[in-house]
């Protein structure tokens, strides 16, 4: 299995607090710990050549990673289009945190992907909803993380095949941070935590869903449905 971590990039070459917390970026943070675990994983950045999602990437790309925030308008309308393709034809997609935002994910979803936010240092603790789900396996009732970025509700996407978590915050509010969606034939799950001034993602239960997902969204081996004009299988009596 091959992995793409893809991040934006801005926040840690602009803000001295998230350079300090990842100094390598977000991206290299979720794809050292990925790699640790035996996965085979590459990263890619907005300021790339094509923001480094070339067809060639693309095309060797099992599961894509993508982390933006800041510069969703930037994000090429053709890269989109090829990102979106791939998941209906099989590929993986995990979004994390500020990508609902994503272009990608809105295309994907439909829907404005809007939602309610604040940063306040709220403590988050995400529920774990579903516990048979394999996105969930190792993981305990639930993930508390000490200060994260508030999303609430309502979280303006599709029903979810599947919400696997769902975050309570100490504002009051409740929000559906673990949902999981099928198109075409690619798989996708959204996973809510991971504001880039908070270690997030060094979390040792954060990256474990990380991982548990990937695994969760790689492609089948099932042969893809063929389309098209059909001929029959038996004769069919002409009248």
């Amino acid at each position: 299995m091959n992995v793409t971590i893809w991040n934006e990039y801005r926040h840690e070459k602009k803000n001295e607090k998230v350079r300090e917390i990842y100094p390598e970026g977000i991206h290299a943070a979720i794809a050292s710990y990925l790699g640790e675990q035996g996965i085979s994983t590459k990263t890619a950045t907005l300021d790339e050549p094509e923001h480094g999602l070339t067809d060639e990437v693309l095309e060797k790309t099992d599961v894509l990673v993508w982390w933006g925030h800041i510069a969703h308008d930037e994000v090429e309308e053709e890269i989109v289009q090829k990102v979106v393709q791939r998941v209906l034809d099989g590929m993986g997609l995990i979004v994390l945190h500020s990508g609902h935002f994503s272009k990608v994910f809105k295309r994907l979803m439909g829907t404005s992907c809007d939602l309610k936010w604040r940063e306040a240092d709220d403590k988050e603790r995400l529920w774990v909803v579903n516990p048979s789900h394999p996105i969930v396996e190792g993981i305990g009732e639930y993930i508390e993380l000490p200060q994260e970025e508030m999303y609430g509700e309502f979280f303006d996407i599709p029903a979810p095949d599947e919400v696997v978590l769902v975050s309570w915050f100490t504002g009051g509010e409740v929000f559906r941070s673990g949902c999981t969606f099928k198109r075409g034939n690619g798989k996708i799950f959204y996973f809510r935590p991971g504001h880039e001034t908070y270690p997030t993602y060094h979390n040792k239960d954060v990256l474990k869903v990380i991982e548990n997902a990937v695994k969760w969204a790689a492609p089948s081996t099932n042969k893809r449905p063929v389309f098209g004009n059909a001929k029959p299988l038996e004769a069919v009596p002409q009248r």
